[in-house]
């Protein structure tokens, strides 16, 4: 198994950036609690309420891809529905 590197981006709505940041959180504990889940941090960007990102790192993309289909990560689609402009993930591998 090698390492994975997920950064996940996530752009608010502007009129929902306190419950995309408030569901967003809610997530923080259980995933950390994840099998295979070595770094779990959510970031909001200084200029940009509206923008939050997470840096993950993660035993194996198996281990990551388990988390995708967790229902703790199925909640958070469902409360946030419409309330996210924006959200894409990079799956990354250190090389230095």
């Amino acid at each position: 198994m090698s390492k994975l590197t997920i950064v996940a981006n996530i752009k608010a709505k502007a009129d929902k950036i306190d419950l995309v940041r408030a569901e967003l959180q809610g997530l923080i504990e259980t995933t950390r609690a994840e099998a295979g889940c070595m770094q779990y941090d959510l970031h909001q960007d200084n200029e940009d309420p509206a923008h939050f990102m997470f840096y993950e790192n993660w035993e194996s993309r198996e281990r990551w891809q388990k988390h995708m289909g967790s229902q703790h990560l199925q909640d958070y689609i469902a409360a946030t529905e419409g309330a996210v402009e924006e959200f894409t993930v990079n799956e990354m591998t250190v090389i230095a």
